[in-house]
């Protein structure tokens, strides 16, 4: 991604206007000494991340029963976003692989369940200016919702994060992605967008009850094995595999091997727990189970929706503080509290 290195009073400039200088062909390498000022300041990753913190603040103030858990979770989602995003990961991962892998890691494994935790939806929607953008919003997330069920089952779900992972990290599309900024863009947020689908379906299992945390945690297994496996592959491959990186790693004291070797341990460890961590908490739950669970239909529990997401349809078991407006009734994202 482009890298800008400017002192703090340039930085609305550099955002506004960034020039071709920033393109990853001319971009330096990234030493210890430069780390600090390498910050990544890219309108097409700054802008949407302004918007939905202006949105979920403004939904904050009009929603005040979305809660501190909510507000806290998703803060830290897209304070890990910025990590990844706009500093340091992204400059960073330009000379070492395995910072690189770094921000892999956050954008699929870290950023995505927190964001869905934060049930951020409903709080968005809250923070549009009009009632007319609320209710157009509100039907759009519907819309959004039902395109995207067949999906949010966990074989479609592992199946399209997994094939996101393997492809893009193949040698060839990952030197071109390193090599033009737009196949980057796309490479992050298909990372970004088949991780939100994986984590939503496996965040919204307890509440469909029945054997769906056991299905959840299977896919959870199988991603956990082929990422596994993919991080070994690299981590163990006898020459390096990605030509970009090259000389670049003798910045930090690491031959390109070594660097290499880091990257795959980065992909194979610390996403293993995750993964694994998220599965024992689907079964400790569906073991601990006294009576049958809620199904895709019961009452207050939607329509097999993107439940940890915001996108859940109301939740009937609990009084209204307040009585919601027209367009927050029609949008299946009101949630009391």
């Amino acid at each position: 991604m482009p890298v800008r290195r400017w002192a703090w009073p340039a930085l609305v400039p550099a955002v506004l206007f960034p020039t071709d200088a920033a393109a990853h062909p001319g971009t330096p390498w990234i030493g210890p000494n430069e780390l600090p000022y390498a910050w990544t300041l890219d309108p097409v990753s700054l802008l949407p991340l302004a918007l939905a913190w202006w949105l979920f603040g403004r939904g904050l103030a009009r929603r005040p029963s979305v809660g501190r858990s909510r507000a806290a979770a998703y803060a830290a989602g897209t304070a890990w976003l910025l990590l990844a995003l706009v500093w340091p990961l992204d400059a960073w991962g330009e000379t070492l692989f395995s910072a690189h892998m770094a921000q892999h890691l956050v954008l699929t494994v870290v950023a995505p369940p927190l964001l869905l935790l934060a049930r951020p939806a409903g709080p968005v929607l809250a923070g549009l200016p009009t009632a007319t953008l609320r209710r157009r919003g509100a039907r759009g997330l519907r819309a959004v919702r039902r395109g995207l069920e067949p999906l949010l089952r966990p074989g479609p779900a592992a199946l399209v994060h997994g094939l996101a992972l393997w492809l893009w990290h193949a040698p060839v599309a990952f030197d071109a992605a390193l090599a033009d900024d737009w196949l980057h863009r796309a490479e992050h947020l298909s990372f970004f967008a088949t991780a939100l689908l994986f984590w939503a379906m496996v965040l919204r299992a307890p509440r469909l009850g029945g054997m769906a945390p056991v299905a959840a945690a299977g896919a959870l297994l199988l991603t956990l094995m082929h990422s596994g496996l993919l991080g070994m592959l690299i981590a163990f491959a006898p020459v390096p595999l990605y030509a970009w990186y090259g000389p670049r790693t003798a910045a930090w004291g690491l031959t390109p091997l070594e660097d290499q070797q880091l990257a795959g341990l980065v992909m194979w460890v610390p996403a293993g727990f995750a993964y694994m961590g998220a599965g024992l908490w689907l079964l400790a739950g569906w073991m601990n189970r006294t009576g049958p669970g809620p199904s895709a239909t019961s009452p207050g529990h939607g329509s097999g929706a993107l439940a940890a997401g915001g996108l859940d349809e109301p939740d009937r078991t609990r009084p209204f503080r307040h009585q919601p407006r027209a367009w927050e009734r029609g949008c299946g994202c009101w949630r009391a509290g």
